[in-house]
């Protein structure tokens, strides 16, 4: 009962106040993340053992101080970690902030001014967004919505359910570091092996639940006909299933060619047609429906453990 209270608390501070626009733990963390990575991958020579190490680094000490933490909180006041879980949570969660983020590229567009939806939709992105015309514009924003639906939201949701404040904590850490290394260059190839990895562990299940939820909400059997077909076509084993459900959920064509580091990359589009002006509201509704699905799945989720465990 404890952890689904602060599970609940936690979404209605990010509902109702979004990301900290100062004192963000994540910038702390990320300023010690990166000191640790120049020293553990110095001149970009670090293998993949000191990528490991660098991680456990990171890691580690926030895991340990979060489970005694939490530990001592369900031990001694109710109240309390109803409250402290639920700020802790918040701080994971970047739901409001997503959908600031792709509004204002909406906004931009129906203006329209291509050069500010560029620059708007190049804070949620990494391709290069400089020579995207509307419909790459359109199309970035739709599959960074869909993708960090399942990232952002879903799972430090998801963790927190099942092993609360630490659960959420580690996850996003984790997914901070690989935001940070897992990038397939030159300079991060061996170090961010293990930072990527790690990720993409820890949303298995969060993305496949992401999915899911898209399908329930949406056009069922185009997200998962899409979900069988097109998830290979992404990079990330994890954003395939999320983007191809979530385009078929929405029966869009999403995908095709983009600019990486300069470099055209093409790949393979989705069925369905490309995204209109109405795209990325009705995309905002889609993920808005599935989320609030996830939170009651993951409500039931957590009152199950914590029944499981009195029994135990």
């Amino acid at each position: 009962m404890v952890t689904a209270l602060a599970l609940l608390l936690g979404v209605s501070l990010d509902y109702r106040l979004g990301e900290p626009a100062r004192f963000h733990p994540l910038v702390g963390f990320g300023y010690c993340a990166d000191k640790i990575e120049r020293r553990f991958n110095r001149e970009g020579n670090g293998s993949r053992l000191m990528g490991v190490l660098a991680l456990l680094l990171c890691i580690l000490p926030a895991l340990l101080a979060s489970s005694y933490l939490w530990w001592w909180l369900l031990n001694t006041y109710s109240l309390l970690t109803i409250v402290a879980g639920g700020v802790g949570l918040y701080f994971t969660l970047g739901w409001r902030s997503l959908i600031q983020h792709v509004a204002a590229v909406q906004a931009a567009l129906e203006t329209p001014d291509l050069e500010k939806a560029r620059t708007a939709v190049a804070r949620i992105v990494s391709r290069d967004c400089e020579q995207a015309d509307t419909l790459q514009v359109r199309r970035a924003a739709l599959e960074s919505l869909l993708e960090n639906s399942a990232d952002a939201v879903v799972a430090p949701l998801f963790w927190f359910a099942v092993a609360g404040l630490p659960g959420a904590i580690v996850y996003r850490l984790s997914n901070t570091l690989d935001a940070m290394w897992g990038y397939k260059n030159n300079r991060f190839w061996h170090f961010g092996w293990a930072a990527a990895r790690w990720d993409d562990a820890l949303n298995f299940l969060p993305a496949r639940l992401t999915a899911l939820a898209f399908a329930a909400v949406g056009d069922a059997a185009g997200a998962l006909q899409n979900w069988r077909k097109s998830a290979g076509h992404w990079a990330s084993p994890n954003a395939g299933p999320v983007i191809s459900a979530g385009a078929g959920a929405l029966q869009l064509s999403l995908g095709g060619g983009a600019f990486y580091h300069k470099r055209w990359h093409d790949k393979p589009a989705t069925a369905g047609a490309p995204p209109g002006s109405d795209a990325i509201p009705r995309a905002l509704g889609l993920v808005s429906r599935a989320l609030i699905l996830v939170v009651i799945v993951l409500v039931l989720l957590a009152l199950l453990i914590n029944r499981v465990a009195l029994d135990v």
